[in-house]
């Protein structure tokens, strides 16, 4: 049985009360009470032999705060709290960063990859260009690092890859709740697991919260992303040269399980479960939409961030 550590918790994301339980079942009156309705309610709708990985559980967690711990150790079933979270290292064979503030990523990643613990870290990677090279470093001294957004395993999305009915897509439009800075690494990655990775450059015309970023791929073709802060619903809608498709109702319990599964699939083989430079690609668009809307709309191609 691997052991996992988790590490959680930013502002709006309960993905350590989720995605512990997806290992170690969960306690459904504590559950409840996670300040995260979305979550009990998604989980309740699973049959209970479906919703755990085999294999693997979580054991310890780490959060800012002992009282959030708390809760979603009872929630989770996790039997360890730590104090420190490097106290994990030695306790634990893997770790997962369930957080989405992909500034401080690098900082709480470093001691876990530097002792050789594989890691697997919420999206996005992060968005800034200088911890982005750090973590290209990293990688190439063989450091077992996987991240991406649950969306990479969306089944209406992979559908639609492995059977497409509208022929060559040209372009895409995709409208996602919250910031772009940590959601929309959702839509990058969307978008990419049908398109693919070949990004030439980025621009963003939108302002804080309401933020409207045009893709460009290097064979011409076309992506319009928008992330609105004061919204509460996304839609995708893809546009080829045979008609129009937009995948319905992401099932989000099925992404994490999927993604978590590829997981501990590459704890186990040590191959990781896509390419690494698509994790790369993707980090930096993320990383040029926010530069291009700091510098009043500027196109920042790709190839500027090293």
């Amino acid at each position: 049985m691997l052991k996992l550590g988790i590490i959680g918790l930013s502002p709006g994301n309960g993905h350590p009360y989720s995605w512990a339980a997806i290992f170690n079942g969960y306690d459904r009156a504590e559950m409840k009470k996670c300040p995260f309705p979305l979550i009990p309610d998604y989980l309740d709708k699973q049959n209970p032999a479906d919703v755990r990985i085999p294999d693997a559980k979580v054991t310890h967690i780490w959060t800012q705060d002992v009282e959030i711990s708390r809760s979603v150790a009872r929630s989770s079933l996790i039997q360890n709290i730590v104090d420190n979270m490097v106290d994990m290292i030695g306790e634990v064979d893997a770790v997962i960063l369930a957080r989405d503030d992909g500034e401080n990523h690098l900082e709480m990643a470093r001691p876990f990859i530097e002792a050789g613990l594989p890691i697997l870290i919420d999206k996005p990677l992060t968005d800034q260009a200088n911890h982005l090279g750090e973590f290209v470093r990293y990688y190439e001294q063989g450091k077992p690092i996987m991240s991406c957004s649950s969306m990479r395993y969306s089944p209406a999305f992979v559908e639609l890859k492995q059977g497409n009915p509208i022929g060559r897509i040209l372009t895409v439009s995709a409208v996602t709740p919250k910031y772009w800075r940590t959601y929309g690494i959702h839509l990058v990655e969307g978008v990419c697991t049908v398109m693919g990775v070949g990004i030439e450059s980025v621009q963003n015309v939108g302002r804080p919260g309401e933020e409207i970023v045009h893709l460009q791929y290097s064979d011409g073709r076309h992506a319009v992303l928008q992330s609105f802060a004061k919204i509460t619903s996304g839609l995708v809608t893809f546009f080829g040269e045979n008609g129009a498709a937009t995948p319905q109702d992401p099932d989000a319990f099925l992404q994490f399980k999927n993604m978590l599964a590829h997981f501990v699939e590459m704890l186990k083989t040590g191959k990781a479960p896509f390419d690494w430079h698509e994790t790369v690609e993707m980090s930096k668009i993320v990383i040029a939409g926010r530069i291009s809307m700091d510098e009043s709309g500027r196109v920042v191609h790709l190839d500027e961030i090293a």
